[in-house]
């Protein structure tokens, strides 16, 4: 069974406060977007073996065992000791670490495509418990719709907000953002405008009003960021911001827009 797990973008972004926990309570519109990756399991035919788990695409990192795939699957067997010994295959095409919630997707498709390939019987809210032990982001996804998000990212209400009348531009210029350093540059603030009736505004509008709080200090340490985004402006983008705390830049464009384009061969650029 194959799954294709999305990306998102953040529609504004404001880190509200630090948490007693260590983390920070923050506000954002999570908007899915249509850079998938490919996810495939299949029953492995030796029940002793456990997980057999691969990539192809582009690389990822680290130690196949903290793959969050590999985590999510570990997850569910504590509490069903009955899942079966899987073949996992994970195809990558969104860039990691980029502020598109890849890693956050390919763990929650993980948790629904194990849930309905072997009938664990998981309602949407008892997926959601297990996506946010993965991590803040992977709820967004067991739901995958547009929602304004609170908390650490984890309480989510839907929004009808439909830009399928528009085409986006993903810039990544292969800049990894510490993500830590990125929260170490921010002071928390809860008076903001709200985002909910920011959206309700033409998108033309949003330049002025819809911010993301990392933007800013991770710009000023890397100029090729904001250049992105002067680009995606000049190139006739009707909104564009950093993604999450980047390194991504997004434009969204009209759907019959064909933006003249002209970033280095190595960064990632995809019209979706």
């Amino acid at each position: 069974m194959i799954v294709f797990p999305n990306c998102k973008i953040n529609l504004g972004l404001h880190i509200l406060q630090k948490r007693n926990d260590g983390f920070h309570d923050l506000e954002t519109i999570f908007y899915p977007i249509s850079l998938q990756d490919a996810l495939e399991i299949i029953q492995h035919p030796h029940p002793s073996t456990g997980i057999e788990f691969s990539t192809s695409g582009l690389k990822v990192d680290g130690n196949i065992s903290d793959n969050i795939c590999i985590k999510a699957y570990h997850l569910l067997k504590k509490d069903f000791p009955e899942l079966p010994a899987i073949k996992m295959h994970l195809h990558k095409t969104i860039p990691m670490g980029a502020g598109l919630g890849g890693g956050s997707a390919d763990g929650a498709f993980t948790l629904t495509l194990l849930n309905k390939k072997f009938n664990l019987g998981l309602n949407e809210e008892a997926l959601i418990k297990y996506a946010l032990e993965l991590g803040s982001d992977c709820p967004f996804f067991i739901n995958n719709t547009p929602c304004y998000a609170t908390g650490r990212g984890e309480v989510l209400e839907s929004l009808a907000l439909d830009l399928s009348a528009y085409r986006f531009v993903i810039v990544n210029p292969q800049i990894h953002i510490n993500t830590g350093w990125a929260f170490s540059q921010i002071i928390p603030s809860s008076t903001r405008s709200f985002l909910k009736e920011i959206i309700r505004i033409p998108i033309e509008q949003w330049k002025d009003d819809l911010k993301n709080d990392f933007e800013k200090p991770v710009c000023e340490k890397y100029p090729e960021i904001n250049e992105c985004k002067t680009a995606l402006y000049k190139a006739g983008a009707l909104y564009a911001s950093m993604t999450g705390s980047g390194s991504t830049i997004y434009g969204i464009f009209k759907k019959d827009a064909a933006p003249q384009l002209n970033f280095p061969a190595q960064y990632f650029v995809k019209i979706v």
